[in-house]
């Protein structure tokens, strides 16, 4: 089964166009499948005693001053849109809050609704994406297993894929937990099951493609010193991750056991007698 790859740009282009496109050309020539952003209305995700706390940043001294510096204006997501189009990747936002949908479906054409993990237990948020009509991804980190079936319940057919996923940037080796893809597999049967990666190595990717994946999804960078607190947990090496991805793909096979024609010849050099 082939992975629909998902390169996360997320925040990392710290609200530079320029940088956005950047990687969005990366993920094209490395062979990802989409491309995904996140959009946040600044006033209701945070409070205001949480925007006016101190913070430095490129931007200024407070968290306000931090946030806004990191959000696209809906034309700019429009021509983000446009560009990824045209680089021959699909276009998704990750929305923090019901504005952010309603903002991104008034003004942009995305692929999917991708259900962070920080809102996958916001029931209204989830009857949001149900109600656009468009195929949702779901992200399952920091979520009990009965707040997965809950989730699964409320987006019922709009749910596509279901993603594992360990909500640490980088997530521990120890803590990455990659069979829980297969447990998805068991209880989620009619739904597509993945892996979201928070891992700062190509291994896990490749170990979810290993244990059949169908989508992947990633943070990617340019640098991962640069500022912003995903940096860490991201892929500067795209092109390597896909094809490790694309190779693993070739080596599962399909589990049947067979001879192939390259090794008859072998067998009938080597064998001295066949009794079987």
């Amino acid at each position: 089964m082939k992975n629909y790859v998902i390169a996360e740009i997320g925040i990392n282009h710290n609200g530079d166009m320029n940088l956005a496109k950047k990687l969005i050309r990366n993920a094209a020539t490395a062979g990802c499948n989409a491309v995904k952003f996140q959009k946040r209305t600044i006033n209701e995700v945070y409070t205001k005693e949480e925007l006016d706390v101190p913070r430095d940043s490129p931007w200024g001294s407070t968290n306000r001053e931090q946030k806004e510096g990191l959000e696209f204006s809906l034309k700019e997501y429009k021509t983000l849109e446009n560009y990824s189009s045209e680089c021959g990747v699909d276009f998704i936002v990750s929305c923090w809050d019901i504005q952010s949908v309603n903002d991104i479906e008034n003004n942009c054409s995305v692929k999917y609704h991708k259900v962070a993990s920080a809102l996958a237990t916001d029931r209204q948020f989830l009857e949001k994406l149900k109600e656009t009509g468009k195929p949702v991804i779901l992200s399952t980190g920091m979520m009990t297993t009965a707040e997965i079936d809950s989730a699964v319940n409320i987006l019922g057919d709009s749910l596509e894929y279901i993603l594992a996923c360990t909500s640490t940037y980088p997530t521990k080796a120890e803590e990455m937990n990659l069979s829980h893809i297969s447990t998805l597999k068991i209880s989620y049967e009619n739904k597509k099951i993945g892996f979201s990666n928070h891992y700062n190595g190509l291994d896990a990717c490749i170990g979810a493609t290993a244990l059949g994946s169908e989508c992947i999804e990633f943070h990617i960078t340019h640098d991962r010193t640069a500022y912003g607190s995903d940096q860490p947990a991201s892929i500067e090496n795209v092109r390597g991750m896909v094809e490790g991805i694309r190779m693993m793909e070739q080596m599962v096979g399909d589990g049947r056991k067979v001879v192939y024609e390259t090794e008859k010849p072998i067998a009938a050099k080597l064998r001295k007698v066949n009794n079987v």
